[in-house]
């Protein structure tokens, strides 16, 4: 069994630099770490590879080289293998080329029975390149996932975490799934794996490595909604003081509100 996991490197903090130019969060590999989301994501896959025979986890991310921290940090955890898909003609990339970007890596890698993610990542939220890359790539996929009930030889048992209900549902291999969080415990990177593995070989691949080799299917020229304007929020420390009756000190509460457009 190959179980390929999608990580991706984010902001370590809300403190992040934009590109003026292209609007574009600047993605340098300084303060960065990985998805929380996928650590729930690759503990899913070893979990399943602990109650399987034979089971590779490969660890997929797209971004630029610094991101092949986090490719080896999910070494470090339990990962057999690290692929990062990079190319400038990537970079700007909306949630739908970037899901066609991975699907074209996922084929290349090829051989594959489960693809995972985590739910969604912290820096987008949309919760969409999973369901994505399982559309791409023409295989059925179940997401929210919260529990592996069981593994079977051509087929996988999950529990599905809904708003209002869960749901057990057995999906046929080759599948993707994307991990909620909380589903599980995610371990930390080990000290022996690191000393053993700091000199593994991870593979590198581009726009030439894939079967689609046309620019204009990739990063901001294959993606069909750009970012208008996006800035970092203003931060201040000004402050006001109210006095008055309850009712005086409502109303002009309302009022600031109203001015600055809360409501």
């Amino acid at each position: 069994m190959k179980i390929i996991t999608c990580i991706k490197q984010v902001p370590g903090s809300t403190q992040v630099e934009i590109d003026p130019v292209t609007g574009n969060l600047v993605r340098d590999g300084k303060n960065a770490k990985m998805n929380p989301y996928d650590l729930f994501a690759l503990e899913a896959a070893f979990e399943i590879k602990e109650r399987t025979n034979h089971c590779e986890v490969h660890a997929l991310t797209m971004g630029p080289f610094s991101a092949t921290d986090v490719l080896r940090n999910a070494i470090y955890m339990g990962a057999d293998k690290g692929s990062l898909v990079t190319d400038r003609r990537f970079a700007g990339a909306d949630v739908l080329a970037t899901a066609y970007t991975l699907s074209q890596t996922i084929q290349k890698i090829g051989n594959y029975d489960i693809v995972i993610c985590g739910k969604q990542t912290t820096d987008g939220d949309t919760a969409q390149v999973g369901p994505e890359i399982a559309e791409f790539l023409g295989i059925p996929h179940v997401p929210y996932v919260k529990e592996i009930v069981e593994i079977k030889e051509h087929s996988i048992i999950v529990t599905s975490a809904y708003d209002f209900y869960d749901e057990k549902i057995e999906v046929a291999f080759p599948c993707l799934i994307t991990i909620e969080k909380d589903g599980n415990v995610p371990r930390l990177p080990s000290y022996r794996r690191k000393r053993k593995y700091q000199d593994l070989k991870l593979d590198i691949l581009s726009l030439k490595d894939f079967h689609d080799q046309d620019p204009g299917n990739y990063g901001l020229s294959g993606s069909p909604t750009q970012v208008e304007e996006i800035f970092p929020p203003q931060k201040t420390k000004d402050s006001i003081r109210i006095e008055g009756s309850g009712k005086e000190l409502g109303e002009a509460i309302y009022q600031i509100l109203k001015e600055n457009r809360y409501v």
